[in-house]
């Protein structure tokens, strides 16, 4: 256990606290930041708070008007505006002492009684490691409900009653189990068995707040640990519901765990570092590659005490995107998402034409390959069979980076003609018949290369538009 030194306090935050002092405030830092200077592997403190016993009228008039900015009065926040030591502008958020009344909503106090003393306010915060106050002009601690025993011990403990705790605010409960897989700590008993009871309360939570807390967890070292404690608390029926379909149900030879366990094992797995977004997207496509699997189990019928899933990639693409419409995630995430989900059962075989390089490429789209083949990486090592990834994506990453350095033509857009040219040669203004044209093009490049010229391709169209159903005065 470490104890904060008043030089871990960045000096310009240890400055909002002696000028609070100097009017005749109390001031102590306290939340997170605190949490981690007192942890044992300490991480980076950011986003110092302070709580103070002046009011906020009190702290504009100890700061000036010109430097506070009225963020959440009505609940005793006001932002101060202060210079680092790097001359650039900081937002210290300074909040008042206060005790909270009922929350009828599952997220803010229907009201909030102002205080003066620290320890009504420290009893109304979640978690007794996030509970400590640091004072760091005198350098002392005040810890009133054993948060420093609790972090020593690796604990997550609710403040006081925890059923209280989850009912006044439903997204503790993730919280709970968020904190868990990122510092590695167990959730305290009597905290972790009051979350199922406070469910009704979790369910006001609005989605977004709920992925918020998801994606935390998935960025987490081991996610597992929280999404397993979601799944033991019911947290995970309220959340993704189609994965607890997974519990329970065995596979087959090639895989050491029931589908549940598996997906737990791939999302620890994988590791993604792409240009198409943050690691926790392809996390994400982790935990939902095999959602699917239940649905579509069926015994095998040369070994009918296994299973197979067919098309279960197709039905979780189209499972995941339900699920990740509900989580509010943007429609770019979205899709990319799914379209992991739909194309993660490839199966590469060194008979493969060059053209079949170029429909994969083509298929799954080039910007997203890294992120597919973490995934795949990923699953095939949480098969739990001691298998080698490189193995069986090696060389087919080495045909693919051949093909994109040949600048091979791989969508519409690197065709040598575009849809103007295919108006005008077919003599018809814009429409279906145009793109559907221009993918068949793109079907005859991706079979042979050398068809991507100007001249070969102009003289492709009029068949092609035939073929596609186009009427005859528009093939002139």
């Amino acid at each position: 256990m470490h104890s904060p030194k008043p030089e871990d306090v960045p000096a310009h935050i240890a400055d909002v606290c002696r000028k609070l002092r100097a009017g005749g405030f109390e001031a102590w830092l306290v939340g997170g930041a605190v949490r981690d200077l007192l942890a044992e592997h300490r991480r980076a403190a950011q986003d110092f708070d302070v709580a103070t016993s002046a009011q906020p009228a009190e702290v504009a008039r100890v700061f000036g008007r010109k430097r506070t900015i009225p963020t959440g009065e009505k609940h005793g926040t006001v932002t101060v505006l202060v210079e680092d030591g790097a001359g650039e502008k900081d937002h210290v958020e300074v909040t008042t002492f206060r005790g909270e009344g009922a929350y009828s909503d599952g997220r803010r106090p229907d009201s909030v009684e102002f205080v003066r003393s620290l320890e009504e306010d420290l009893k109304r915060r979640d978690f007794t490691m996030n509970a400590i106050a640091y004072d760091p002009l005198d350098d002392r601690i005040a810890d009133p409900f054993g948060g420093r025993d609790d972090l020593a011990a690796r604990l997550i403990r609710a403040v006081g009653e925890p059923l209280d705790r989850f009912r006044e605010d439903g997204l503790r409960a993730m919280r709970a189990v968020r904190f868990a897989a990122q510092l590695g700590f167990t959730v305290d008993a009597a905290t972790e068995a009051a979350i199922p009871r406070a469910l009704d309360v979790f369910r006001k939570v609005s989605a977004e707040r709920v992925r918020d807390e998801l994606v935390k967890i998935l960025c987490s070292p081991r996610p597992s640990v929280g999404l397993e404690l979601m799944r033991s608390t019911g947290l995970l029926g309220e959340v993704i519901p189609e994965l607890l379909e997974g519990v329970g149900v065995t596979q087959n030879r090639f895989h050491a765990h029931d589908v549940w366990h598996h997906t737990l094992a791939a999302v620890d797995e994988t590791v993604a570092l792409s240009p198409m977004g943050p690691p926790w997207i392809v996390r994400l496509a982790a935990l939902l590659h095999d959602v699917a699997k239940p649905r579509t189990a069926a015994p095998r019928e040369d070994s009918p005490t296994e299973k197979t899933f067919y098309r279960h990639e197709l039905v979780g693409a189209e499972l995941s995107d339900a699920i990740l419409r509900r989580l509010k995630l943007s429609t770019r995430e979205r899709e990319h998402v799914v379209n992991l989900v739909k194309n993660h059962m490839f199966w590469y075989a060194p008979e493969w034409s060059d053209g079949t390089v170029r429909r994969f490429i083509s298929r799954v789209g080039a910007e997203s390959l890294d992120d597919l083949f973490a995934l795949r990486e990923g699953d095939v090592r949480a098969r739990g069979r001691g298998e080698e990834p490189s193995v069986e994506i090696g060389e087919l990453k080495t045909r693919i980076a051949e093909q994109i350095a040949q600048a091979a033509a791989l969508k519409v857009s690197d065709l040598a003609i575009g849809g103007a040219d295919v108006m005008r040669l077919l003599g018809c203004r814009p429409g279906p018949i145009v793109g559907e044209v221009l993918r068949r093009l793109l079907e005859r490049v991706l079979d042979d290369a050398s068809l991507n010229t100007y001249e070969r391709l102009e003289a492709l169209v009029p068949e092609l538009a035939r073929e596609a159903g186009a009427p005859p005065g528009a093939t002139r």
